[in-house]
């Protein structure tokens, strides 16, 4: 029986229209305003860092291709059922608009993209990783609603007044449930466990030193929790599973053990301030005397990653902000 108050879904026309020759997926379209909401916050945040106008863009242009064909390939490889069997057409693999990209492989192709702008531009990593960790969340709230036009990622049936309203012909409907079932809607549980991330990693940064990876420890120790129980009760009747346990859940388990480390390490290495969100040597472009933009003045240790300088001083006062200030607003 559907109760009133059942959250329908929307019709699946909605999850694709025409514009001229092209084809807008709606799923696409979440995922881009994601994207943009997380480069215009951690900009914000990052800027009041002391990072230049624009450093984002620039570490971006890096993360996000590489961290969509890892979000592909990392969905791929834990749904291979879906793909690869007699006479499919291995074309689909490539088919990222119709759902299907996983965000644990985002992360590492994000952060391996990230890495290597950061790199290139001379910006700390951790710094740029703490100014994107409450991003990264907002950025996953608004992606999951392309889930819920292309009417998946739902749970086990349910009862409770906001059960989701699933079609029985969609192919991960249990077989055997009477059509009217509702199920947990797992994409807008999600949402809000997410949201409310963003309201505790900037709580913290008002009362503790969250800098040199912290800030984002807190991220993956938090996404890990939530997703891990999420995936306990999601209906996902093509996921791999390895000892008993969904691939999803042990990349969860994965990330609350980085996340744990990350923090008890960092902690214990660095805990004060970074004194600048650039790498020892480098100097912004808007301040460099050379002209030569972003370049290692000279005598820079080139050979130096930039995230365990063991030499440079670590106060309690930072040059660029302030504890209290680095969380003052979700846009900060």
């Amino acid at each position: 029986m559907v109760l009133p108050s059942s959250i329908p879904s929307p019709p699946l026309a909605w999850a694709q229209f025409s514009l001229g020759p092209l084809t807008i997926h709606t799923y696409a379209l979440c995922i881009l305003a994601g994207i943009i909401a997380a480069v215009i916050i951690t900009q914000r945040r990052l800027g009041r860092r002391g990072g230049q106008p624009g450093i984002v863009l620039d570490i971006v242009i890096w993360a996000v291709p590489i961290g969509i064909v890892g979000a592909r390939f990392y969905h791929v490889f834990t749904h291979g059922s879906d793909y690869f069997f007699p006479g499919a057409n291995l074309w689909n693999v490539f088919a990222i608009w119709d759902g299907g990209n996983a965000l644990y492989g985002s992360l590492l192709g994000g952060a391996l993209g990230a890495y290597i702008g950061c790199r290139r531009h001379g910006v700390r990593f951790w710094s740029f990783a703490d100014a994107l960790a409450p991003a990264m969340l907002v950025a996953q709230s608004l992606g999951r609603f392309g889930n819920y036009f292309n009417h998946e990622l739902f749970g086990l049936p349910t009862t409770l007044p906001w059960g989701l309203q699933i079609e029985s012909t969609n192919a991960a409907f249990p077989p055997g449930l009477p059509a009217g079932t509702l199920f947990h809607p797992l994409f807008l549980y999600e949402i809000i466990w997410n949201l409310v991330g963003v309201v505790i990693i900037l709580a913290l940064e008002r009362r503790l030193v969250l800098r040199w990876g912290r800030a984002f420890a807190v991220y993956l120790i938090w996404y890990g929790l939530g997703r891990s129980w999420l995936e306990a009760i999601r209906i996902d009747p093509t996921s791999d599973v390895f000892l008993g346990i969904p691939a999803n859940i042990w990349a969860s388990f994965a990330a609350i053990v980085i996340g744990i480390v990350l923090l008890v390490v960092q902690s214990r290495r660095h805990p004060g301030l970074e004194p600048s969100i650039y790498r020892p040597g480098w100097v912004p472009p808007e301040t460099s005397t050379t002209g030569k933009g972003d370049r290692p003045s000279a005598g820079s240790n080139e050979s130096d990653s930039g995230e365990s300088e063991g030499n440079e001083p670590e106060s309690n006062e930072s040059v660029t902000d302030s504890a209290p200030d680095a969380g003052r607003t979700a846009a900060d």
